[in-house]
């Protein structure tokens, strides 16, 4: 049988990963995919580059272009990464019926609706397991492994770079500032880390599982996205406290009560009870949890970015393209797990309409009557408290750090109550509202 014959864009970190497990693999792969997966073009600005990663029997050209519409080409690999030329190259190679393989999820949640429409038109396959957590096969669970389930929530850690950091606040004490800068240092974060740090790339990510946990078109731009970069330390340490441990979560959750028929799509610092096993994944690593109606919650943990863990979710899908490429598109699997023509119209719910517990810290002054202002706000406000921690009033400055932990209360509620506890003439230095899930 012939070789699958493969092009790729792009000679950066994820293309090496494809490209040495390849050779490295490479019996081992055919045995998997029933026949051989060639490269055969690489695009690169810099020849060099490409020579020494692929050698001189693959042959390399200056223009994406070239690839996208080689006549030889059966897959492309897409490892560019952003918006532009990545959304032109993809659109391109389905125009002329090669099917993808992404690692890029920014691409796919901001244009995924408009790719996976053009390439169900052209009868062409789209995957993209290594868009949202690197090596995990977090993907293939959703679409396949837990197809007979209603998915009730996920909440993962998806984003490597938030994770270090915490875990550096959290074990060692350090600001947001000196654990950023040490993630820096170690590669871990780029120069410009706002998309790790103010939860973008979780948002990406979260939005592109939550489409296929409940059957959705991609709605990027429902997400609710709150980073870590104002969290501090102190809150870490008083969350330790209580039992629970702070991680920057994906959170997607179908809520159908009743009275309200939605989806929840967020991404934010939470508190984890430190039991859970998704609270002790520490550096940068990965996890996610799924919640299935008839398997109960899953985990799935591994190395969420890196040259050839998220190479080996690429060739993964490589190999799931290859057995399927001979099968009659109506008959592959789904790009986002259900039937095209078989997509809900369920809305995304506000981040208003969230219901769950709250950390709250509060700085106030040595008053009497503090404390009962405070709670009569919050009982005010439908909103109780499950405990309460109070230090030690500072000698200096007269004030104390108050810090409440509430039983389950809509978020709108709490807003609500928050804006009215700042404005008590005892408050000083503003409320820290966190969010906490079980997970349980």
């Amino acid at each position: 049988m012939k070789p699958i014959k493969i092009g790729i864009a792009g000679t950066g970190v994820v293309a090496s990963g494809v490209v040495n497990i390849l050779k490295r693999n490479a019996d081992e792969i055919t045995r998997r995919a029933g026949r051989d997966i060639e490269v055969i073009v690489v695009s690169s600005r810099t020849r060099a580059k490409a020579e020494a990663l692929v050698g001189n029997d693959v042959q390399i050209v200056n223009d994406i272009m070239e690839v996208a519409r080689h006549p030889d080409v059966d897959i492309v690999v897409e490892t560019m990464g952003g918006y532009e030329p990545a959304k032109s190259f993809v659109l391109e190679a389905i125009a002329h019926g090669k099917h993808v393989v992404t690692a890029n999820k920014a691409l796919l949640a901001e244009h995924g609706n408009e790719i996976f429409k053009a390439a169900q038109d052209k009868g062409v396959t789209v995957a993209f397991e290594a868009a949202v957590a690197g090596g995990i096969p977090v993907i293939k669970a959703l679409r396949e492994g837990l197809s007979a389930n209603r998915i009730e929530w996920i909440a993962g850690i998806i984003n490597g770079t938030t994770n270090f950091i915490l875990t550096q606040m959290r074990e060692k004490g350090w600001t947001f500032a000196d654990a950023l800068k040490v993630a820096q240092e170690l590669g871990y974060a780029e120069a410009d880390p706002t998309f790790d740090v103010e939860g973008v790339d979780a948002a990406h990510k979260i939005t592109l599982m939550s489409a296929l946990a409940f059957g959705v078109p991609i709605d990027f731009k429902a997400a609710s996205i709150e980073g870590i970069s104002k969290l501090a330390a102190a809150d870490i340490a008083y969350a330790e406290k209580f039992g629970y441990r702070i991680k920057l979560l994906g959170i997607t959750k179908r809520v159908s009560n009743g009275t309200t028929d939605g989806i929840e799509l967020r991404v934010h610092p939470t508190l984890i009870p430190e039991s859970r096993l998704i609270a002790n994944v520490n550096g940068v690593m990965n996890a996610v949890l799924v919640k299935g109606d008839a398997v109960g919650a899953t985990l799935y943990y591994g190395a969420g970015a890196g040259s050839e863990p998220t190479g080996s979710s690429v060739i993964a899908d490589l190999i799931d393209v290859t057995r399927t490429i001979t099968a009659d598109p109506e008959h592959r699997v789904p790009h986002l797990a259900f039937q095209p023509d078989s997509l809900a119209s369920i809305p995304m719910l506000p981040l208003s309409a969230v219901k769950t517990r709250y950390y709250l810290r509060l700085t106030a002054q040595d008053r009497t009557g503090v404390l009962a202002d405070i709670t009569r706000i919050l009982a005010n406000h439908d909103i109780s408290v499950d405990a309460m921690l109070q230090t030690e009033v500072d000698d200096a400055t007269k004030e104390a750090h108050i810090v409440i932990m509430t039983h389950v209360s809509q978020e709108s509620n709490v807003d609500t109550a928050v804006s009215e506890i700042k404005a008590l003439a005892s408050i000083t230095g503003g409320v820290v509202k966190l969010r906490v899930e079980e997970l349980g």
